[in-house]
This record gives C-alpha cells, sequence and structure tokens, in this order.
C-alpha cells in the first residue's frame, strides 16, 4: 500500500528532524559552556604542565605551571621560579583543553599584590624584570621592602648581598602596571625570542 510507504517517510522526516533539533541543542549548549570558561580555569587545568609563555616584550619564560592566582600565576623552570603578572603574557603554548573552576572564592580574589606581600615578609631576593619600550628590558635586583595597594618598594642590592641598610644601593617604588615578571634571584635572563 501507498499509505504504509507515506507513513514511513513522514515517520523518518519526523525521527530526522528530531535529531536535527537536538544535535542543534547540543551545539549551542557547548558554544554557551565554552564562552563562560575563563582563563583563569584554562590555567588551573594546566597546573603541573610544561607551557611557554610569552611576555609582551617578545621574551620567552618556559617552565611548569605550578600556582595560579587571581591576577598572576608561577612558573618553575629548573629551580627557578617565576611570578607572571596576566597582564604581562601575550600568548599560551601548551595549556590543553582542561578548564576547572577556582576551588576557593577566596584563593581566587588573591592578586597580585597578596603574592607579593608573601615574598616581602619572606624577605627573598628578586629580580624585577620592568615594562619598557624597547630593548632587552629594565631589571632589578633586591629585596621586596613593602607592598601597597597598586605597588611595591624594593630595596636594591647587588647580587649574593644581603639586605642590610648599608648594602642597599636605592629605593625603588615600582608600580604594579610597570612589572613584566618577577623571578628569584638566581635568574636573571628571560629567554628571548622566537624558538
Amino acid at each position: 500500500m501507498r499509505w504504509d510507504s507515506l507513513f514511513s517517510d513522514l515517520e523518518a522526516q519526523f525521527s530526522a528532524g528530531r535529531a536535527l533539533e537536538a544535535e542543534s541543542e547540543i551545539t549551542e549548549r557547548a558554544r554557551v559552556e565554552l564562552a563562560s570558561i575563563e582563563l583563569g580555569d584554562r590555567l588551573r587545568g594546566a597546573l603541573g604542565a610544561e607551557i611557554k609563555i610569552g611576555l609582551n616584550d617578545g621574551s620567552l619564560v618556559r617552565g611548569r605551571l605550578s600556582h595560579v592566582g587571581g591576577e598572576w600565576l608561577v612558573l618553575t623552570e629548573r629551580g627557578r621560579q617565576w611570578l607572571l603578572p596576566y597582564a604581562s603574557v601575550v600568548s599560551y603554548q601548551g595549556l590543553g583543553r582542561v578548564a576547572l573552576k577556582p576551588e576557593s572564592l577566596i584563593r581566587q580574589s588573591l592578586g597580585i599584590a597578596s603574592a607579593l606581600r608573601a615574598l616581602a615578609k619572606d624577605r627573598s631576593q628578586v629580580v624585577v624584570h620592568l615594562k619598557v619600550a624597547a630593548g632587552d628590558g629594565y631589571k632589578l635586583q633586591g629585596v621586596i621592602d613593602r607592598v601597597g595597594r597598586d605597588y611595591l618598594d624594593l630595596a636594591v642590592v647587588q647580587h649574593g648581598e644581603v639586605r642590610r641598610a648599608s648594602n642597599v644601593a636605592a629605593v625603588m617604588t615600582i608600580p604594579f602596571s610597570s612589572l613584566a615578571a618577577l623571578c628569584s634571584a638566581g635568574n636573571q635572563d628571560l629567554r628571548s625570542g622566537s624558538d
């Protein structure tokens, strides 16, 4: 009978239409979900991974992603550590596709000032890389004395010198907006270039 084939054809069209609707809905949900993923979520998903980061002065830093804060991250490279403000980063390589929401809103709200205060409390020697328009950048070595809301005071000392009043060459006040990177005092060079 022709009606049997007509009804079979209608059922097939209906099934195909429902499958197309379901696929379209799944695709739209995936787009909406992807649109809600933040860079910090991707960084948290890459914790422990070896990544390469391009900085706004053209330098590259490679290492294992060891910490992710609200405005900063830490890379560990052969015993040296880099504190990198998000604002200084122009590209990431090696993040993967995993994204993780923050475990704690308190941890997520810790800004760059919190990380710098921890370094100041520890009295660790650091090399501060400042943003400059051209050249290899500007580097200062010393100990962070104080951290304000949007600046830090760095007591500049010679490599290997302990921070004592007699060893301080100058105290530099540095706005956070000028920070390109900080690293442990054992490392004084960013890897440059195109590798």
